[in-house]
């Protein structure tokens, strides 16, 4: 472990079975870390309450307190301490409670790799301090726009210099927020990164897919509504593995035997069941149970046919498997661009909905020709007036400028800052045909 502070942090170890927590201790005590251990939630709570815990790793099955009524405990009662769950890959809905009760920072599988949960622990600290010194940050400056309201207008220019700072981090958190403010976008949010906490393949999958299919729908005249269920559907399709192990979920269709098949393909009701009890993710829940539908009806789970299948679903699974092909999550090979719009057109009428896929050749097509008139751009040579081709995210997957976005002077300042505050050397994507 890379820690530059001079207190190691201190970890409190939770499961009712001591040889789990022998092990953990074995693994963990080379570190550096300052260790606690207890045998029941209630143990856990009491030695909470007299000790300062950075980071919290807890079993999910534990009599009478479960991982996840220990975790909501102690999210609400030490919202600081971070959480990291212990589970069996086989418990799906126990492990969503815990995320939605707990707010942890991930889930681990038994049995768990080594390398992986050391990681998963740095990282995890690491977020803890980073959102500790975004606190501290924010403290600072609230406490100076306070002093600097105090100022007379003949101080102008000294207020503009010192409020620098806090107007680039509300910009950017007014941009990052528009998207938050719908009352159910807080759950989106955290069942769309649950597969992605898993890493490999998936990282990326359903946000690649999102928009893909939003762009699809656009392409086809879908109504507004329509089109955010297609893209909240797309970021959550995948919901239903979360009980995957880690072979399984890293497992080619093509290359899964009978019993894995079985499971796979059961993925699809286990996600509409997940999002069945938020009235408002009715129509999302009912596009994920259908997108591995067929056209001609040889799909699953249902076996519907043609049209009868919702537009939404026909729309997603051409997305889907386009870029499936392409990470090797439905064959042994990966496929490139070209190879994996040759392989769905094969299945045109049979697999997809030929309309459905006549757009997407057609929005193929117009892609190309955008990507042509792009060039990549380092943060230092961005200039005002320059036309955004791809969407800029934050470090933490936060959408800050979407594409099509237009830079002016004050944002290109905003960027540079970033950039050169963070050393990240950021590339962004602009219209070679404007300047």
């Amino acid at each position: 472990m890379n820690d530059t502070t001079e207190t190691p942090a201190t970890l409190l170890l939770v499961d009712d079975e001591a040889n789990i927590l022998s092990s953990l201790q074995r693994l963990l005590r080379p570190a550096g870390y300052k260790i606690h251990t207890a045998e029941s939630g209630k143990a856990g709570l009491e030695i909470l309450e007299r000790e300062a815990v950075d980071l919290v790793v807890s079993d999910m099955r534990m009599p009478e307190m479960s991982g996840a009524q220990f975790l909501e405990q102690v999210r609400n009662r030490w919202p600081a301490t971070m959480r990291i769950l212990l589970t069996g890959y086989a418990d799906v809905s126990s492990t969503i409670d815990a995320i939605n009760r707990g707010e942890i920072y991930r889930y681990v599988s038994k049995p768990w790799d080594d390398n992986q949960l050391m990681l998963t622990i740095r990282d995890a600290l690491e977020s803890s301090r980073l959102r500790n010194e975004n606190i501290r940050l924010l403290a600072l400056t609230k406490t100076q726009n306070e002093e600097l309201t105090q100022l007379n207008a003949g101080l102008e220019q000294k207020v503009i210099e010192r409020t620098g700072e806090i107007q680039q981090v509300n910009s950017f958190l007014n941009l990052a927020n528009d998207r938050l403010k719908q009352n159910f976008l807080v759950s989106i949010k955290v069942f769309s990164s649950l597969m992605e906490l898993r890493g490999g393949t998936m990282v990326g999958h359903s946000r690649r897919v999102a928009d893909l299919a939003r762009k699809l729908a656009v392409k086809m005249e879908v109504p507004a509504k329509e089109q955010q269920d297609i893209f909240v559907a797309a970021l959550l399709h995948d919901i239903g593995k979360i009980g995957f192990s880690d072979n399984l979920l890293g497992c080619p269709v093509s290359r899964m035997n009978g019993e894995e098949m079985g499971i796979y393909r059961r993925h699809p009701v286990a996600g509409e069941a997940a999002l069945m009890p938020l009235a408002e993710l009715k129509e999302v829940a009912r596009i994920i149970r259908s997108h591995h539908e067929r056209f001609d009806g040889q799909g699953f789970p249902d076996g519907m046919l043609g049209a009868f299948i919702p537009l939404g679903a026909r729309i997603l699974s051409v997305a889907n498997d386009y870029d499936g092909l392409q990470i090797g999550t439905l064959t042994e090979k990966r496929l490139s661009q070209d190879e994996a719009q040759a392989m769905l057109a094969k299945t045109r009428g049979k697999r997809y909905d030929p309309q459905v896929l006549d757009a997407f050749f057609d929005l193929m097509g117009s892609m190309a020709q955008e990507i042509a008139t792009e060039k990549a751009v380092l943060a230092a040579d961005l200039r005002p007036g320059m036309v955004l081709t791809r969407d800029f995210f934050g470090h933490d997957g936060v959408l800050l400028l979407a594409s099509d976005y237009i830079l002016d002077a004050l944002l290109v300042k905003q960027i540079q800052d970033m950039d050169r505050r963070e050393g990240s050397r950021l590339t962004l994507y602009v219209r070679t045909d404007r300047r």
